[in-house]
């Protein structure tokens, strides 16, 4: 069985990371996105287990001192991190999953992972990601300032993921990201185990 692909999305805040994640799988059945931990307050909506398991921070130290994630990491004044068990279980299942994290958590990925694919989310213009952020109405002047300011110390980093996807249309952008999945599944280091499967079948050997 072909192991999973570790497809990690990024890109600032507001550029519709989640929204693209979802769209891209829908009606899929190898293909998953991971749930990450952190310690910041749910926001109107949001369910624990769904889109974060919400903890403290006593307990998500705790979990840093086991070694229980893949990556975490300090993001706006919280923590963030992804749970190593879950996502290695899928991709020895055969199932790719979807890590929709922050830019520090990517490079500590790449790391450790360079198998994986890496894709950042660039907004149309600032002046759309801003008002993208201030209609969702959840975050605080201060919290979408701080956001604002560091958008354009992330946008520096897109150079070293594998591929740039702009999100001024979203369903563009989705069937963009979905075909750079299948481009990546077909690749032929991921496929040498079919290859020396199909060489070690048995040929016919009576001719008419």
């Amino acid at each position: 069985m072909e192991k999973g692909l570790l497809i990690v999305i990024s890109g600032p805040s507001g550029t519709g990371k989640g929204t693209i994640c979802k769209k891209v799988i829908e009606n899929s059945t190898d293909l998953e996105v991971s749930v990450s931990a952190t310690t910041r307050k749910p926001r109107i909506g949001e369910i624990d287990g769904v889109n974060y398991y919400f903890i403290n921070e006593e307990d998500f130290k705790e979990r840093i001192n086991n070694n229980d994630f893949l990556e975490h990491a300090f993001v706006y004044g919280n923590y963030y991190g992804t749970p190593k068990s879950n996502i290695m279980n899928k991709l020895n299942a055969g199932i790719s999953v979807i890590l929709e994290i922050d830019i520090q958590g990517a490079l500590k990925v790449r790391k450790s992972h360079d198998d994986g694919v890496f894709i950042f989310i660039l907004p149309p213009s600032l002046q759309e990601l801003q008002k993208r952020i201030v209609s969702r109405g959840t975050d605080s002047e201060k919290v979408i300032s701080n956001r604002l300011k560091c958008t354009k110390e992330e946008l520096e980093f897109a150079v070293e993921y594998d591929y740039v996807v702009l999100n001024d249309d979203l369903l563009e952008a989705t069937d963009k990201v979905r075909k750079i999945i299948d481009v990546e599944k077909m690749k032929s280091h991921r496929n040498i185990d079919l290859v020396e499967q199909i060489k070690e079948e048995q040929t016919c050997t009576k001719y008419r």
